[in-house]
């Protein structure tokens, strides 16, 4: 018996690697194809022709074993597993080799930055398609792809928009453009996987995916230059398992742009387990990670026309970057969104930030921005600068609706003045949004304006240094619950400010003792 099932065991052992290995009538080699490898012959036509091949035989595996591959524009197809294998790099090309395809027509105003508007002119692009996949523990290197697209925003009108100029007639008729500045483009795209990938030096986008269905996105390592992966009006993705370093631009960004000319709702999004931070670029791949106090962080926005809805955020770190941004400022909603389990580390400016505002950068904007239903809890965040703590800040006639705060730890660097503590901050209006286009804080810990329905549930912020603000300032609060509130002072410095906030309950927070009593109606 025992031999038996030993022979049966080792059968199966012999057996299941061959049920695993894919068909070799379904794998296309791009060597098969004429692709060198060399890092100086261009191969993308060699690989553009292996997928070609791949799709008139119903789909397969395009296969780039290792080797550096220089490279143009990728053409990505249905029903493709593009494979980068252990020691393959996909090399962008110079932009003086002319290799990145042009961008495609565009009519009429762009309501977004020609990084977002055009997407051939990328290393790999796709559109339109259905069951795409990018895997495989090989490299994407930018190389000659750029981060600036001036160029497009005047091709598409973009530059020429402005609160004041919202619908800015084109004057010309411009060639199309080779400006190659995206790694990855996908726009109208159904059932896509990228994982295992890393990419290096991505352009303006490390990866761009648009009006796609669909999407999971696992295990990819991005140290690129501006952004890292945007979400731009998609449903149904997820976002998991990534280490995202973008020191110049935003690390993990959902958006909701005007690009697929209508207002699209960016939805159902999950994003677990990912870590972004801002160190200095290529220093999270050789693992110095040296300190660059750069942007990286989860945004939602700026681009917000369609807005967000289903949002989960959990199990996530940010390190020297900006922290947690929910911004929504052109005309679309911002609702049910739960944020839990973040840890940040040496925190640039401010740990979290909800906003609206009304830019309305759009065509017809005729509803105000809104946020409600807007859940964060477990959040411990250390090394934060001293000019922001959290902000929540709706419009005098749009309040933010229904924000709960729980279990958040924040400790700051301090330095904050008394001076500092009499600043009225000015209404972000028609602004972009971001804390520093603001400023100064005149608390410390947390300072909310115009919010309808806001809990704080053990909340604890503390300083470093002397604070000589509040921990708190509450502007046009309406409904202000309070349980287990916990704060550092210095002596004679009150706990909170309070102007016309109404329907407060405080609970378990002796640091608050009084401060109903004082309030200013």
């Amino acid at each position: 018996m025992k031999k038996s099932a030993f022979a049966i065991f080792i059968s199966l052992g012999l057996l299941l690697p061959a049920l695993a290995a894919p068909d070799d009538k379904t794998v296309f080699n791009v060597r098969s194809y004429g692709a060198i490898g060399d890092g100086t012959n261009l191969d993308s036509p060699a690989i553009n022709q292996a997928i070609l091949a791949a799709s008139a035989a119903g789909g397969g595996t395009v296969l780039v074993p290792a080797g550096t591959y220089l490279c143009g524009s990728i053409h990505l197809t249905n029903n493709i597993h593009l494979y980068l294998d252990a020691g393959a790099v996909v090399l962008g090309a110079p932009q003086a080799m002319n290799a990145y395809d042009p961008t495609e027509a565009w009519k009429g105003q762009a309501y977004q930055d020609g990084g977002h508007t055009y997407f051939h002119n990328s290393l790999i692009w796709g559109e339109n398609l259905t069951n795409v996949s990018i895997t495989g523990t090989g490299m994407i290197n930018g190389g000659g792809l750029v981060r600036d697209d001036k160029l497009l925003d005047q091709m598409c009108g973009f530059s020429s928009w402005n609160p004041t100029n919202r619908t800015p007639s084109l004057e010309i008729n411009p060639p199309p453009s080779r400006l190659g500045n995206k790694a990855i483009a996908l726009k109208l795209c159904r059932n896509v996987l990228l994982r295992d990938i890393t990419i290096f030096h991505g352009g303006h986008f490390a990866v761009l995916v648009t009006g796609c269905d669909n999407l999971t996105v696992d295990n990819v390592t991005m140290d690129t230059d501006r952004d890292g992966i945007d979400l731009d009006c998609c449903r149904n993705s997820t976002v998991s398992n990534c280490r995202i370093n973008s020191p110049n631009d935003d690390g993990l960004c959902p958006k909701s742009s005007f690009a697929l000319g209508r207002n699209v709702i960016t939805e159902n999004l999950t994003i677990v387990n990912c870590q972004v931070s801002g160190f200095q670029e290529g220093t999270l791949l050789d693992g110095t990670m040296k300190p660059g106090r750069g942007t990286g962080r989860i945004k939602l926005g700026t681009e917000a026309n369609g807005g967000f809805r289903n949002i989960t955020i959990a199990n996530c770190t940010f390190r020297d970057c900006r922290g947690l941004a929910l911004e929504e400022v052109d005309g679309g909603i911002m609702e049910n969104i739960s944020i839990n389990n973040i840890t940040m580390m040496d925190v640039v400016g401010y740990p979290i930030y909800i906003t609206t505002g009304r830019r309305n950068r759009g065509p017809e904007v005729t509803a105000p921005s809104r946020a409600a239903n807007i859940f964060i809890s477990n959040v411990v965040a250390t090394g934060i600068d001293p000019m922001s703590g959290i902000q929540l800040t709706g419009m005098p006639k749009q309040p933010l609706e229904n924000i709960r705060l729980e279990n958040i730890h924040l400790i700051f660097k301090g330095g904050g003045t008394k001076t500092d503590a009499l600043l009225l901050p000015r209404e972000l209006d028609t602004d972009y949004p971001e804390p520093s286009r603001l400023g100064i804080m005149p608390a410390y810990g947390l300072y909310a304006r115009h919010v309808h329905g806001l809990e704080l549930a053990n909340v604890s912020v503390s300083f470093e240094q002397f604070d000589s603000r509040p921990a708190m300032d509450c502007l046009d609060v309406d409904g202000l619950e309070i349980d287990n509130f916990k704060a550092l002072l210095l002596r004679g410095v009150p706990a909170a400010k309070f102007v016309s906030v109404d329907n407060v309950v405080i609970r378990n927070s002796p640091v608050l003792d009084g401060i109903v009593d004082q309030m200013t109606q």
